[in-house]
C-alpha cells in the first residue's frame, strides 16, 4: 500500500501543475493571440464544463475500468493537451486542447480523492493535496522563466510541464500491476447492498448534499478566481511586471501547499469539520488583509489566504464518506467535483468580464462576500446532517 501511496502523491503533482499555469501566462499569451483579456473566462468555462462534466460520470468509469487504468490515461490526455496547447496557432486551437487536457484532470481528481477518502486517514487526504500544492506552486515559478516578453515565450513554459506529465505517466505504467492487484482485493469486499443500482436522483435527495456540493463550489469560486485572475489583479492594481506577478500568485499556491502539510499533522487530532472552519477563519484573516490599502504588504496577504485555502477543499471530500456513507462515495465524490467545478468555472467566467470592464480592484472584495457565505453554508450542511441522523 506504502508503494502505490507514494506513486498516487507524485500523480497529484501532475493534477497541480495545469491548473495555475494559465492564470500567470494569460497576461501575455493573450496579446500573442491577439485576444481582450476577458477572453480568459472562456477558457475558464470551457475547462470548467470538461473537467467537472467527466467529474459527474467518473464513479461509473472507476467501476468499469478501474482507478488504475483511469488515472494513468488521464495523465496521457492532460500531457497530449499541455504539448498541443504549446504548438497552438490561435485561441481556437488552444481551446481544443485546452478540452483534451480536462477531460484527463477531471477523471484523476475523482478517482484519487475517493480512494484515498475510502483507504486512508484524513491527514493522507491533507498531505495528497499538499502535493497538488506542490504543483501549482511549480508551474507559474516555471512559466515566470520564459516571460521575457518575447512572443510565444509562454510555449516552452507549457513544453516544460508537458514533459513533466510524460514521467509522471510512465511512473504510473511502471506501478499499474501492483496497483489493480490491491483494486481487484477491494473488490471482494464490496457488499451486494454496495453494488445496488441508484440513480442520480437518488443521491442527491440524501440529506445536506446539495449544500455540501455547494461549500465545495464556493471554495472553488474563490481558489480558480485567483489562480486565473490574480496575476492580473496584480498587473492592473500594482502595476507589476507579468513575471513578478506570477511569482506572487506562486506564492499564494505555496500558502496552500503549507496550508495542507500543516492541517495534516493536525487532522490527527482534529475532525474533518474543524479543519474546515479553521481554514475558513484563516482565508478571512488573509482576504482582509488583501482589500486593506498597505501596497506590497496587502498582497502578502495571499500567502495567508493560501494557507486558509489549504485544508478546506481536501476536509469536505474527506468527510464524504463519513458525511454520507461508503455505498454512494465514489459517485458523490464525483458530484462535488462536477458541482464545484461548474460552480466556480461560473463565478470565474462572470467576474472576468465584470472586472475587465469595470475594475480588477474589485478581486477582495469579491473574495470577501464568497468567504463569508462558504462559512454560513458548510454551517448549514453540519446541522442537516447532524438532524437527520438524530432523525434515524
Amino acid at each position: 500500500m506504502l508503494g502505490i501511496l507514494i506513486v498516487i502523491y507524485i500523480v497529484f503533482i501532475s493534477l497541480g501543475l495545469p491548473d495555475s499555469v494559465f492564470g500567470v501566462s494569460w497576461p501575455v499569451l493573450h496579446i500573442d493571440f491577439g485576444v481582450p483579456e476577458s477572453a480568459g473566462s472562456l477558457y475558464s468555462i470551457i475547462t470548467g464544463v470538461c473537467s467537472g462534466g467527466v467529474a459527474f460520470i467518473a464513479g461509473k468509469l472507476l467501476r468499469k475500468f478501474g482507478t488504475a487504468n483511469v488515472t494513468f490515461f488521464s495523465i496521457l490526455l492532460t500531457a497530449l493537451g499541455l504539448i498541443g496547447i504549446s504548438l497552438s496557432p490561435n485561441i481556437i486551437v488552444m481551446m481544443i486542447c485546452a478540452i483534451i487536457m480536462c477531460y484527463g484532470q477531471g477523471a484523476i481528481d475523482t478517482g484519487l480523492n475517493n480512494y484515498i477518502s475510502l483507504h486512508y486517514e484524513a491527514r493522507h487526504m491533507s498531505w495528497l493535496h499538499c502535493f497538488w500544492g506542490v504543483g501549482v506552486t511549480t508551474s507559474p515559478l516555471i512559466m515566470s522563466l520564459f516571460l521575457n516578453g518575447e512572443s510565444g515565450s509562454w510555449r516552452n513554459g507549457y513544453r516544460i510541464l508537458a514533459v513533466i506529465q510524460f514521467s509522471i505517466a510512465l511512473l504510473v505504467a511502471f506501478s499499474l500491476k501492483k496497483w489493480k492487484k490491491l483494486e481487484k482485493d477491494d473488490k471482494k469486499e464490496i457488499t451486494e447492498e454496495q453494488s445496488e443500482k441508484y440513480s442520480f436522483i437518488d443521491i442527491l435527495k440524501i440529506k445536506g448534499t446539495l449544500t455540501s456540493i455547494l461549500s465545495q463550489g464556493l471554495y472553488c469560486s474563490m481558489e480558480f478566481l485567483i489562480g486565473t485572475w490574480g496575476a492580473s489583479f496584480l498587473v492592473n492594481s500594482y502595476d507589476y511586471s507579468p513575471d513578478v506577478a506570477a511569482r506572487w500568485v506562486s506564492l499564494y499556491y505555496g500558502g496552500i501547499m503549507l496550508g495542507r502539510l500543516i492541517s495534516g499533522f493536525i487532522s490527527i487530532k482534529a475532525s474533518d469539520n474543524t479543519l474546515i472552519r479553521g481554514g475558513i477563519l484563516t482565508a478571512f484573516l488573509g482576504i482582509v488583509l488583501l482589500a486593506l490599502p498597505l501596497g506590497s504588504i496587502s498582497v502578502a496577504g495571499l500567502l495567508l489566504i493560501g494557507v486558509g485555502f489549504g485544508p478546506i477543499f481536501p476536509s469536505i471530500l474527506h468527510s464524504v464518506p463519513d458525511r454520507f456513507g461508503a455505498k454512494y462515495s465514489a459517485d458523490l465524490t464525483g458530484f462535488h467535483m462536477g458541482g464545484a467545478y461548474a460552480i466556480g468555472f461560473a463565478v470565474q467566467l462572470t467576474f472576468g468580464y465584470i472586472a475587465t470592464a469595470t475594475t480588477f480592484k474589485i478581486t477582495p472584495f469579491v473574495l470577501l462576500a464568497f468567504i463569508i457565505l462558504l462559512f454560513a453554508v458548510n454551517e448549514i450542511t453540519i446541522k442537516t446532517i447532524k438532524r437527520s441522523r438524530s432523525i434515524k
